[in-house]
């Protein structure tokens, strides 16, 4: 999965969407309601990082598929939405394989 540049973002795309996922069903709520930030802290910086590989990732793909800015916008978005990038990922496997 991790040989093209579509695999690497797929994967990468599947560990944000845990990981975004994990933040705010998980710790957001520790932190608020029961007064424990500390998981926030850590998950909030990993997710981060994963944030930042999937953009890196992502601009890879458009380099080397050329994709217009329709799809990159799309991409994007799908990141900042809960549940985004495992749509991205079931639409890159049916386009991509």
């Amino acid at each position: 999965m991790f040989k093209t540049p579509i695999g690497r973002l797929r994967a990468i795309g599947l560990y944000e969407g845990i990981s975004f996922l994990v933040l705010l069903i998980i710790a957001m709520p520790l932190k608020y309601y029961a007064d424990f930030p500390a998981p926030v802290k850590y998950i909030g910086m990993l997710h981060g990082v994963l944030f930042v590989l999937y953009i890196l990732a992502l601009a890879h793909v458009t380099f080397v598929h050329r994709w217009n800015i329709i799809k990159v916008l799309g991409a994007i978005l799908a990141s900042l939405l809960p549940f985004g990038t495992f749509v991205l990922e079931a639409r890159l496997r049916k386009i991509y394989n």
